[in-house]
């Protein structure tokens, strides 16, 4: 079986691992926490980093630091993972939807400005699958109109927008470090600002509301969202090696369009590069043009034992929304072409020239026979 993704863990991985088991830095409170959020913070051009136990955890104590209400809304792209729509439902603002551009499948300015509102208080903006959002633009617009902006860059360790890089933009920004990412603790994710009151209130929030002057006396009742420092440890060694796991990425990823490039009638893939962005490739993403096969296609993919997956399902389909949510859902075609015609095929270390050219000759020949 060709796996959509395996994680690599290397040498000197282990190494890092093994070095905090032999010191005995695996609590959530050692000091090689405190060294992993250094080095991410200025990894990504931050003052501050606090790192805890995965990316939904990182949107959830995003957006517990703003005080939101009832008729206060939150923009959001529709196609993404439903992680971003959990943190804004519980956050008890009311989530809006917005479409996304059909050539990067990221959210633009001019998806926001279409679903705009006098209740909007803040913009949820996510980085999906290789390219990016509309991040400066969205960022100068959420500024001139004192929305709070929140940039979930779980999928863009390494991306750039304008010039900046992605974890940069948010007043907050939140990462994933789960095993499927550039960066991986296994399981792990991180809050960047560089607002020292959100900051510190986001160490409260993961930490039980734990205070020094009176330790067991609480006044909210908030989690236990800490990060190991045995997967602090991991998350070091990842980090250094960041720039190398996009090289390989990219290289697949070019492979990939040469072996597709006379196949546009069939498919459309992400570019190679959109607005000076350069795709990094965290997947490989496949389009169909002809609708209703991809169940089909992607069952016959593992009939050859090339395992794939489904795009996101759009978040305003979702079963579990509530029809409340569904009222100022408006044309959102993009989103729904993409959740029900695309998958992504396997890319990663794991996956060799020869694998990538089995995987398209297979994926090519049931696309024409299907």
């Amino acid at each position: 079986m060709i796996r959509v993704f395996e994680p690599k863990i290397e040498s000197d991985d282990i190494k890092e691992i093994g070095k905090s088991l032999t010191e005995s830095n695996i609590s959530g409170t050692s000091p090689i926490v405190r060294e992993f959020e250094t080095k991410l913070a200025k990894k990504f051009d931050r003052k501050y980093a606090v790192a805890l136990t995965n990316g939904s955890a990182a949107l959830d104590v995003a957006f517990n630091l703003y005080q939101f209400k009832k008729s206060d809304e939150v923009i959001i792209p529709s196609f993404t993972i439903i992680s971003c729509l959990s943190a804004v439902i519980r956050s008890g603002a009311k989530p809006v939807f917005c479409d996304v551009d059909p050539i990067t499948w990221n959210m633009t300015l001019e998806n926001v400005k279409a679903v705009i509102s006098k209740n909007t208080k803040a913009v949820l903006m996510v980085h999906t699958y290789g390219l990016t959002a509309d991040a400066k633009k969205i960022q100068n617009f959420c500024k001139k109109n004192n929305l709070i902006l929140i940039e979930d860059a779980a999928e863009a360790h390494g991306q750039t927008e304008s010039g900046l890089k992605c974890g940069s933009f948010g007043q907050v920004s939140t990462m994933s470090f789960y095993a499927n990412k550039h960066i991986t603790t296994g399981e792990g994710g991180a809050i960047l600002t560089n607002n020292k009151d959100k900051y510190n209130l986001a160490n409260q929030i993961i930490n039980l509301d734990f205070n020094n002057s009176s330790r067991f006396k609480h006044k909210n009742f908030y989690w236990n969202y800490r990060l190991s420092g045995i997967q602090a440890s991991l998350g070091i060694s990842q980090l250094k090696k960041l720039e190398k796991t996009i090289k390989n990425k990219v290289v697949q990823g070019t492979y990939y369009n040469h072996l597709l490039e006379d196949h546009k009638d069939k498919i459309s893939v992400q570019p190679m590069i959109k607005n000076m962005t350069k795709n990094h490739f965290w997947v490989f993403g496949i389009l169909l043009n002809k609708k209703n096969i991809r169940d089909k296609v992607m069952s016959k993919l593992l009939d050859k034992k090339i395992e794939t997956r489904p795009f996101f399902w759009p978040l305003h389909l979702q079963p579990a929304l509530e029809n409340k949510y569904k009222s100022k859902v408006k044309n959102l075609n993009i989103s729904e072409n993409l959740g029900k015609n695309g998958l992504y095929i396997p890319i990663g270390t794991h996956v060799s020239k020869q694998d990538q050219e089995y995987i398209t000759a297979n994926l090519l020949n049931i696309i024409q026979s299907a």
